[in-house]
């Protein structure tokens, strides 16, 4: 799989370490197929104050390509 330039960028501004990534990858808690060819892989993470991390992943595109992730703020944080 590719990283795309707005992925690696957004892990760095948005502090998302990349060990948090292969994480949600390998394990995700949930994943979901959208109609624009994305695949959305979602786990918790405790390190982070238990936050939703969301990775967003082009499988039309080959290799697949990292298109973003970010913490999502609609997913309620568990303690």
């Amino acid at each position: 799989m590719k990283y795309s330039k707005h992925f690696e960028d957004m892990l760095l501004e948005r502090k998302i370490d990349v060990s948090w990534v292969n994480a949600t990858l390998g394990k995700p808690e949930k994943v979901e197929i959208h109609k624009d060819g994305t695949k959305h892989f979602i786990r918790r993470i405790e390190e982070n104050d238990n936050r939703y991390l969301r990775v967003v992943i082009n499988e039309v595109t080959t290799p697949a390509r990292a298109v973003t992730a970010f913490f999502d703020r609609r997913l309620r944080r568990k303690s």
